[in-house]
């Protein structure tokens, strides 16, 4: 998969394309079958398929005061997307300025102009454009007007609700890990350098554990979570603490990961957190001895749920290239 920052990178070299766009935070199995479904039609056709998304999130300039954490960070957006198959990822950067585009304006400046789209997918509830006056109907008259054609997505449901990044939000605040994975097609995951903690772990506790040095914004409810860890494209298995560590007085938001059968130095790498299930609340314990206790049963709990068919873990990371064979 190509990804383009401006119009400009991709030098006018698409003859004619299947775009898609939208702002896919957590890239959930919605967001995918939108993205399978122009890649699809690409194919059918003979165009390209692009996938336009922004960086930073729109409302992280709309309303800065009041947005949300966000399920994924761009790096990770743009390498979720590039797993089902689109050949270019067009991430442009939103402004102010873009903001007061109209949907036609938007249209004709990136989507006909600079991506020569033939055809359009949107999601069943997506909109474009100053005031967000760019819906399906708007969109299908550009399309009459202009030359291209507009499809759309209906909702994606499981369990009888219909898929969205807000309720994965909302899923994953309250702890409630298991449920996501059917949404997202995998666990829930944050990523971050293992960096040197309060030395408690291993020294103290005898559970030698991982710290994270956090740049995800969305985290489970504090607790313990059975986990997967990924180490340089190998997964073990896992127990994590997300919390304050109470029971030593601690203020700061920490995530400790606990791997099981692993030795080696981790400071310094970067680990994914792959959450499979909420095992307790996190809680003070009256002493040393009595935490130590609890931390052998949670590690116990642990590889149960892990060793479960259905707790497994299938990591798949694509090749993101740049230039013009990739794909």
């Amino acid at each position: 998969m190509i990804v383009a920052h401006t119009l400009q990178d991709l030098a006018h070299s698409i003859a004619g394309s299947c775009v898609t766009i939208g702002n896919f935070d957590g890239v959930h199995k919605g967001h995918q079958k939108l993205i399978e479904m122009a890649c699809v039609r690409a194919k059918a056709r003979g165009l390209v398929s692009v996938v336009v998304t922004f960086d930073p999130h729109p409302l992280r300039v709309l309303r800065a005061d009041k947005t949300p954490p966000f399920i994924t960070l761009t790096e990770q957006k743009i390498e979720l997307i590039s797993q089902y198959g689109p050949q270019v990822c067009l991430l442009l950067k939103f402004d102010m300025d873009m903001a007061r585009l109209s949907p036609e304006e938007f249209v004709m400046k990136y989507l006909v102009d600079g991506l020569n789209m033939k055809e359009l997918v949107i999601g069943y509830d997506y909109h474009l454009g100053k005031g967000r006056a760019g819906d399906f109907e708007t969109l299908s008259q550009l399309g009459e007007k202009h030359g291209f054609t507009v499809d759309r997505l209906d909702p994606v449901s499981i369990d009888n609700a219909i898929v969205s990044s807000t309720r994965i939000r909302d899923l994953v605040q309250a702890g409630k890990v298991w449920p996501v994975r059917p949404l997202l097609g995998r666990f829930y995951q944050i990523k971050g350098e293992v960096v040197h903690g309060m030395n408690r772990g291993g020294k103290l506790l005898g559970f030698p554990t991982a710290n994270l040095k956090l740049v995800d914004e969305l985290f489970p409810k504090p607790g313990v979570y059975a986990i997967w860890v990924e180490v340089e494209g190998e997964p073990y298995m896992g127990v994590a603490n997300i919390g304050k560590n109470p029971t030593f007085g601690n203020d700061a938001l920490s995530v400790e990961a606990h791997l099981l059968d692993f030795s080696g130095d981790l400071y310094g790498t970067d680990i994914r957190v792959h959450f499979v299930q909420r095992i307790r609340d996190e809680k003070k314990f009256n002493g040393i001895d009595e935490l130590k206790e609890r931390i052998r049963t949670d590690v116990e709990l642990g590889r149960q749920i892990l060793s479960q068919p259905d707790a497994a873990i299938k990591l798949t990371r694509p090749y993101l290239g740049s230039g013009p064979d990739a794909g």
